[in-house]
């Protein structure tokens, strides 16, 4: 049976105001990204190491996020998780304007901003996946995903633009409170969308009571049970780990082999992101031409592919700018046609009861490996070479896709014609 068309998202007020708040609230993000390592460095003369240490408590929280996905999934009001995470970021950021007036920032202060938005920025992601659902028809989800990932590659595209523009006018704390005021923005309109939100269902089974590590377990045996989950995560963290393996060698990369200069490396990375921006917005149509699953290999492949043209690269400046700026085009490309129709894939097969927890287990193991291959680049780099290095992240990205052609994903044509089980979920539940 084929689904029902849905009617359009424009013509959707409750989308269109969860789609203004993320808008807001990326933007808002990306200064952020650039203001806080600038208080850091520019007001206290922060080290290399404090200001690792102040990315590394950002990411910190999602290691634990498999136990709040089992929390989020148990909890009922979903929309209510999603306006605190935003006040709560917002309350920590306005903090560091606050301070600053006073002449009272200091490092830890900075330090416990981080790692409390970045336990928000958790507990939203959590409680987003079962909102989403029950906020966008199914046969949507596609297009859905898609705009929001134009959003977001449109505020990695200007936001670091903007960013640059807000710390020279207002200062870096006064960056950082225009960022509060997005989350603000965003709490407000989310509070103001009407989704009939159906109560959580208990999952039943002797391993499945009410405490969250038992449905946290649950969780992560439905995750690794289920055909098309299993290949996603295993993909996912694949190719996670690879990627990062050469994310922090690139530019190291592009400044002492190819001889580029700063500002000529902003300039090509700056060009090479609207790559991501095009990625988003094609999405849904090369899903509908060549099929969903078919969409999904393909950014398998592209995404950490073109890694490997750096090495490749010769000539004069304006070629080896030009391979570093095609490089990351073609990687934002791949990067996009994957996330949309992975996400809408997942969306459509995860049954309600248990979308939170899938998705903090999701994060809990792309997030926590993202770390162990920035590491793992650096010991390859020094060891063996930033070449070396960098093929080596093409190669290993690109055989992530070796989970996925296994696996029922790359014959899926349509993701509104997937099945997902409904009610609750007995210890042995799986996909079928």
């Amino acid at each position: 049976m084929t689904a029902p068309a849905a009617p359009p998202l424009w013509s959707d007020r409750r989308f269109r105001r969860f789609w203004a708040g993320q808008s807001v609230s990326q933007f808002g993000d990306r200064i952020s990204e650039l203001a806080l390592p600038l208080i850091a460095v520019g007001a206290l003369d922060a080290s290399a190491a404090q200001v690792a240490a102040l990315t590394a408590l950002v990411w910190a929280p999602n290691l634990p996020a498999v136990l709040l996905g089992a929390w989020v999934d148990g909890r009922p009001g979903k929309r209510r998780l999603l306006v605190l995470a935003d006040v709560v970021r917002a309350l920590a950021l306005a903090s560091l304007p606050v301070a600053a007036l006073c002449g009272a920032v200091t490092l830890g202060q900075l330090y416990a901003v981080a790692l409390v938005t970045g336990a928000a920025g958790v507990l939203f992601n959590n409680a987003y996946a079962p909102f989403f659902a029950h906020l966008v028809p199914r046969a949507s989800y596609l297009e859905a995903n898609s705009r929001l990932s134009t959003t977001r590659s449109a505020a990695q595209l200007a936001g670091p633009a903007l960013g640059g523009v807000l710390v020279q006018v207002l200062t870096a704390p006064g960056a950082v409170l225009v960022d509060a005021l997005s989350f603000l923005g965003s709490a407000l309109l989310i509070g103001r969308i009407d989704v009939h939100e159906p109560e959580p269902e208990p999952a039943t089974g002797p391993a499945t009571g009410r405490s969250v590590p038992a449905r946290a377990g649950h969780g992560l045996r439905f995750v690794t049970g289920h055909p098309y989950l299993r290949a996603a995560l295993g993909c996912c963290t694949t190719v996670n780990f690879f990627t990062f393996l050469g994310y922090g060698l690139t530019v190291l990369f592009a400044g002492r082999e190819l001889g580029l200069s700063a500002g000529v490396i902003g300039l090509a990375l700056g060009v090479g992101a609207s790559g991501a921006l095009l990625g988003a917005l094609l999405a849904p149509a090369l899903s509908r031409r060549i099929g969903a699953g078919r969409t999904v290999v393909l950014g398998a492949v592209l995404f950490p592919a073109p890694v490997a043209l750096l090495t490749l690269a010769d000539g004069p400046l304006w070629a080896r700018a030009g391979v570093l700026a095609g490089a990351e085009f073609l990687s934002g490309l791949g990067v996009m046609i994957f996330d949309v129709n992975l996400n809408s894939l997942q969306a459509a097969v995860i049954p309600d009861a248990l979308r939170s927890r899938v998705s903090g287990a999701f994060a809990t193991v792309n997030y926590g490996v993202r770390p162990l291959g920035a590491l793992a680049g650096g010991l390859l780099g020094s060891t063996l070479g930033l070449r070396a290095a960098l093929l080596t992240a093409a190669a290993g990205g690109v055989l992530s896709v070796l989970w996925l052609l296994p696996s029922p994903i790359p014959r899926v044509r349509a993701v509104e014609d997937l099945d997902v089980p409904a009610g609750p979920l007995p210890e042995s539940a799986g996909a079928r």
